[in-house]
């Protein structure tokens, strides 16, 4: 299993980026886990949770914070804070959250992260948000002689437990530099997308683009199939083992092909937050999407029929029922 923090498109090792920014002392201590050991983890949904179970389990001494009581509770081994607050003397915080408008007040005005924390506190935001606020963010610990390093992921909660997450990084070199090795024991592979942090969340926006219209195309030829006579494992088997091999394809059409949308890895109404904020940005830039707009609305259709609270993957038994071949039930 690749470790290495790899810049995209090029394939270099972190230690090459910043090799010409680095002291001797500072080379030395790449790689050295110990130097951060106060992590905090805010919102302990489905990937919170398994981002503070392994830092817990890789010996960082782990305080967490949820507005859920519960959610903090059910993690076994970590100093449980009742405000933001009790992050102040955290050395780095990582917040998983839904949206924009969680992630600005988790970390911005007087009791926000940005507020609380010391001068070269690193926030690393493991959430898909707009490209917008990330810059705010990150804008906002600046003037705090704060480091923020976004580092949205491409993967699932099973991924996250397991460390096959891919991260995408973005954020000043000294802060990527003081948060890599924490970084590279979230997943499998680290790509650094650059300095500027809003373009890791535009990259993981697209990619969750391209995902929703792999498994809208997905659920559309296994209708087809299906109604043509052909046994749906049958068919996934075969796409799924000849040219359509990626790990999109196999984990989400097993999961349409076994009807498996709950419980939800990603319910559809953040899906159709993650669409709207790639279309935004499709639209800043005058970039024509139209799968992307038809998945978007397909997504949205998923609500108006009760299924609000299923997996995204949904979007197989949508294609399912309008060829007739489900009630939905």
């Amino acid at each position: 299993m690749s470790r290495s923090l790899t810049t995209a498109g090029v394939g270099l090792d972190m230690t090459d980026i910043l090799e010409s920014e680095m002291t001797t002392a500072t080379r030395d201590s790449i790689g050295d886990e110990t130097r951060v050991k106060r992590v905090g983890v805010v919102g302990l949904g489905h990937m919170g949770h398994a981002f503070a179970m392994n830092l817990i389990d890789d010996g960082y001494q782990v305080t967490v914070y949820d507005r859920d009581p519960k959610r903090t509770a059910a993690v076994t081994g970590a100093h449980a804070a009742a405000q933001i607050a009790g992050l102040a003397g955290c050395q780095v915080v990582l917040t998983s959250l839904p949206d924009d408008d969680a992630l600005a007040a988790v970390a911005l005005g007087p009791e926000g992260l940005s507020s609380i924390l010391s001068p070269n506190a690193v926030h690393i935001s493991t959430s898909t948000v707009s490209p917008g606020v990330s810059r705010r963010v990150a804008e906002e610990h600046a003037r705090h002689d704060q480091g923020y390093v976004a580092a949205p992921v491409l993967g699932n909660p099973d991924f996250a437990r397991e460390r096959k997450l891919f991260v995408l990084a973005a954020g000043r070199h000294s802060a990527l530099e003081k948060v890599h090795p924490l970084l590279e024991r979230l997943g499998q592979q680290v790509f650094v997308i650059g300095e500027d942090a809003g373009l890791a969340n535009l990259f993981k926006l697209s990619a969750n683009v391209l995902t929703a219209t792999t498994m809208e195309c997905m659920g559309e030829v296994l209708a087809l199939l299906r109604k043509g006579g052909i046994d749906a494992h049958l068919a996934y088997d075969v796409l799924t083992n000849s040219l359509f091999d990626s790990r999109v394809h196999k984990a989400y059409g097993g999961k349409i092909v076994d009807e498996r949308y709950s419980p939800a890895g990603f319910v559809v109404p953040l899906a159709i937050k993650d669409m709207r904020l790639a279309l935004a940005e499709a639209e800043k830039s005058a970039v024509p999407m139209p799968a992307a707009t038809l998945v978007h609305d397909h997504l949205v259709e998923l609500v108006a029929r009760g299924y609000a609270q299923l997996d995204w993957s949904a979007l197989g038994l949508l294609a399912a029922v309008d060829a007739g071949l489900s009630d939905g039930r």
